[in-house]
């Protein structure tokens, strides 16, 4: 396992990793497919559908704003489960990462790792979204990069090159200074080590199983496989504070 003290450069996944999406997501959607007749969906059902439409739009329309990005994918729940489109629905529902909560940990977790880390973000979102998340983080980022600013959507190369140039133009970061910290073996873990980026996966669903909102990794092969694994935000502080003590776990 590397040192994580030796890194001065956290590159952070957002929804998933320090904003609990899937909390957020079934707390837009659960009620809406209750209502219109679908109570036997089960919640890992619902996840699971929304993460593979989630990422088929993104990957059909890199350029479209996330809002926009959440409505279509609103549409097409819609008429995988027979439920009547409602165009008012499905942009609310482009609308509600706002509301989507932090994990407990994520806001004093952050405040602890700034100490020692830049700490950047690097999101699957828009610019007006993310700044309603972070509110509920309490931090002041050093970079915040999201698929608006690069045009594309992660798994994409593209958002990692952005991200490594603009750090490297911005501080001096050099990508052995960088350790990729995020939820999504499949839009992170995977690219980031084929980026050449060490990576630690916070496995927020390590206690659950599955793969909840994020499309499963298997076609990444070993890149979907973390120099780290930790399954919290807090962990990741307990980490740090025995690697500052020498204890190699």
């Amino acid at each position: 396992m590397p040192d994580v003290t030796k890194f001065n450069t956290l590159t952070f996944d957002c929804y998933g990793t320090l904003i609990d999406w899937e909390r957020g997501i079934l707390a837009e959607l659960r009620p809406w497919v209750d209502r219109n007749g679908h109570r036997d969906l089960d919640d890992n059902a619902i996840l699971a559908l929304f993460g593979s439409t989630e990422a088929t739009c993104e990957a059909e329309t890199p350029d479209r704003l996330y809002p926009d990005i959440l409505a279509e994918v609103h549409r097409r729940l819609a008429d995988q489960w027979g439920i009547k489109a409602n165009p008012a629905e499905a942009a609310e529902f482009g609308q509600s990462v706002g509301r989507w909560p932090a994990f407990a940990d994520s806001a004093t977790s952050l405040q602890y790792l700034k100490r020692y880390y830049r700490l950047v973000i690097l999101s699957n979102v828009d610019r007006a979204s993310f700044a309603r998340s972070n509110a509920k983080l309490g931090i002041a980022f050093d970079r915040i990069i999201t698929a608006q600013d690069v045009g594309s959507y992660k798994p994409s190369p593209r958002n990692f090159e952005h991200a490594l140039t603009d750090l490297e133009r911005t501080f001096g970061t050099r990508k052995s200074d960088i350790l990729h910290t995020a939820q999504s073996l499949f839009h992170d873990v995977a690219p980031a080590r084929t980026m050449g980026l060490a990576t630690m996966w916070i496995n927020r669903r390590k206690l659950v199983g599955g793969w909840g909102a994020t499309p499963a990794p298997e076609s990444a092969g070993a890149a979907a496989t973390p120099d780290i694994e930790v399954a919290s935000m807090a962990d990741f502080v307990i980490l740090h504070q025995a690697h500052l003590r020498g204890d190699p776990a």
